[in-house]
């Protein structure tokens, strides 16, 4: 057994019919930050005890959340009101908001240049709407809009490579947008399976861990987008997370509610646990090892240790 359920955490209960998305955790304050769209809020949790603390309202269908160390500042995307936030840890109250383009979802945060990208949703009947966004986060304020081929998905940054790299769900794709000219796609790299969705990053060793609709889990090279290895997965992903330490994925799969964890130096899947129906995000956190999972029939989170 790879994953040893400690527990729940209960959460606010929904307003509606609706549920979680993405979750951070920032390290330095064991604060785990976890967007309840239907809720409008960041509901926050103490990893170290787990425990729920409090709500950040007000965030119009949130749906993203990231955390930067380096930094030390939480970024939301609300999709509902094309925004992004920006706010301190600790400090709520002086969150910030930066108009951005239609309806933003995955976020990616370059710390050495404080530039925030969002990768947004669109909308079908706007033509022109599926693009990413480039927000100076110390001005506050959109110096970028750049265009994409599609509805994007979510986004990481690589400071090696000094770039960002996006999913774009169809034509099924990774675009790559260089740091320091943060005004177009440098590059695109085709996907041999429909739906890039959940993404995450290995920086030690060069790869990018890329989630499918088709069911497939996918290693690439994040240099020149050669596809290194394919595993099958038991549904449609949606959050994955890297566990640098343990070097271990884990792998949300909403339907019929699963983590699977896969090794990353033998690509080979360890383990597949249930979580409940609907559980498609994740939040993780590397200190303690800590694999949450998010429940929106039961409004609650699963916890689980990592055991190695």
């Amino acid at each position: 057994m790879t994953l040893q359920q400690l527990g729940f955490v209960p959460l606010p209960a929904h307003i509606g019919p609706g549920g979680f998305d993405h979750a951070a955790v920032h390290r330095a304050t064991g604060r785990l930050y976890v967007a309840h769209t239907i809720n409008d809020a960041l509901d926050v949790i103490d990893c170290a005890q787990d425990r729920y603390l409090h709500s950040i309202p007000g965030l119009t269908g949130v749906a993203g959340a990231l955390v930067s160390d380096e930094r030390s500042l939480i970024f939301t995307s609300n999709r509902g009101e094309d925004t992004v936030g920006i706010f301190a840890p600790g400090d709520p109250a002086g969150l910030g908001r930066v108009k951005v383009g239609v309806r933003p979802n995955g976020l990616a945060y370059d710390p050495a240049r404080n530039l925030l990208l969002a990768a947004n949703v669109g909308d079908p009947a706007v033509p022109g709407s599926f693009t990413v966004s480039i927000v100076d986060v110390a001005q506050r304020t959109l110096i970028a809009s750049i265009p994409v081929p599609g509805r994007t998905r979510w986004a990481v940054f690589d400071g090696q490579a000094e770039a960002f790299y996006v999913n774009i769900m169809e034509p099924a794709q990774i675009v790559v947008i260089a740091a320091a000219d943060p005004t177009r796609i440098q590059r695109a790299w085709d996907i041999p399976v429909t739906g890039p969705h959940g993404l995450d990053l290995d920086a030690a060793s060069g790869r990018l861990f890329c989630a499918c609709d088709g069911r497939a889990l996918l290693s690439l090279d994040s240099r020149s987008g050669r596809i290194l290895d394919r595993q099958p997965l038991a549904g449609v992903p949606d959050v994955i997370f890297f566990n640098p330490a343990l070097q271990h994925l884990y792998v949300a799969i909403g339907d019929p509610g699963l983590i699977q964890v896969f090794s990353t130096v033998t690509t080979r899947l360890l383990e597949t646990v249930e979580t409940e129906k609907g559980a498609h995000t994740l939040g993780f956190d590397a200190e303690r090892n800590k694999v949450y999972a998010f429940l929106p029939q039961s409004c609650r989170a699963a916890i689980y240790l990592d055991k190695g």
